[in-house]
């Protein structure tokens, strides 16, 4: 029987969180044995995610939350989902284009889905305007230890 490992926590919509999903995914993942390479690329697509739904999910209220949910299977295949109820995205299309901004181009680049993109092996966005958004990052380990 393959053995599965998950995770599921809520935060607040709050910048200080972003470094804590980051740290949470490299903990729940190091019994995996990634390599530091791997490491790093998955925090920093944890790192976007969590980044993008602080700044945008729910407007200048801020007042809403961040679900995380990691899960891993023995065979090194890694999923977490990044999800908001907030106001979603219109065009999700659109907004996975490279250098595409809903804010000021001087303070962002607008590579948030770009840099997901080059680091997992597949992105997933859903979202409803009004509902939220679901984003979902598989990755799956060149090599496995198991856990």
């Amino acid at each position: 029987m393959e053995r599965r490992n998950r995770i599921k926590l809520e935060m607040l919509c709050v910048s200080e969180n972003e470094a804590i999903a980051r740290n949470i995914a490299a903990v729940f993942v190091a019994p995996l044995d990634p390599t530091v390479e791997e490491l790093t690329e998955i925090k920093t697509a944890v790192s976007e995610a969590v980044s993008n739904a602080i700044l945008h999910a729910y407007g200048a209220e801020k007042d809403g939350s961040i679900y995380l949910e990691m899960e891993a299977d023995t065979s090194g295949k890694i999923t977490i989902i990044v999800e908001d109820r907030g106001i979603g995205i219109e065009d999700v299309k659109k907004a996975m284009e490279p250098l595409f901004t809903t804010g000021d181009s001087r303070e962002r680049s607008g590579m948030g889905f770009t840099v997901m993109e080059s680091f997992m092996d597949k992105v997933q966005v859903d979202s409803s305007p009004g509902k939220g958004t679901k984003v979902t990052l598989i990755k799956s380990l060149d090599r496995i230890h198991g856990f």
